[in-house]
């Protein structure tokens, strides 16, 4: 037991870790709270953890600016190798350029394109997709969904985001 008289003596060097550590400590728990509130008030996800979602809707539109119709398909079926095996799927790679060109959503050829927002949607604490808000050509939003199941995108997205 210590007493006045025989307490032990100032470590300064003890004493200036322990503030250190209470300080990094407070800057963690700082940092933590503004990626997670800057990710969710931002329209990318808690944490931004919808960012894949909109890089991946990005090259897709990017893909059909550039008229490399065979590179977003394979994006809209998450199968770069595609083309090895094209009967694996229902919806043909002609029918997906007539849907994205003559009867695309915005109903002209697409030239431009912003990626706005994404929210997560669907079932589960962190839902089974995200939508993404794109605006086309200047002004027209498309909402597209992109599936966390199997990494595919499907438009139209099940809801329409207000922003």
């Amino acid at each position: 037991m210590s007493t006045l008289m025989n307490a032990p003596e100032y470590n300064e060097a003890s004493e200036n870790r322990k503030r250190n550590l209470l300080i990094g400590a407070g800057v963690l728990v700082l940092l933590a709270i503004i990626l997670c509130l800057g990710g969710y008030i931002m329209g990318h996800g808690w944490f931004f953890t919808n960012l894949k979602a909109e890089h991946r809707v990005n090259v897709f539109f990017k893909d059909l600016e550039t008229k490399d119709y065979a590179g977003a398909y394979g994006l809209w079926q998450n199968d770069p190798n595609w083309a090895q095996h094209p009967k694996q799927y229902s919806y043909p790679l002609q029918r997906f350029i007539e849907d994205w060109t003559t009867e695309s959503p915005v109903h002209e050829p697409i030239t431009s394109h912003h990626v706005d927002i994404s929210k997560t949607d669907g079932s589960g604490t962190f839902g089974t997709g995200i939508i993404v808000a794109v605006r086309v050509n200047g002004n027209n939003k498309v909402f597209m969904y992109y599936s966390k199941i199997d990494g595919t995108l499907e438009w139209p997205a099940p809801h329409i985001l207000e922003y």
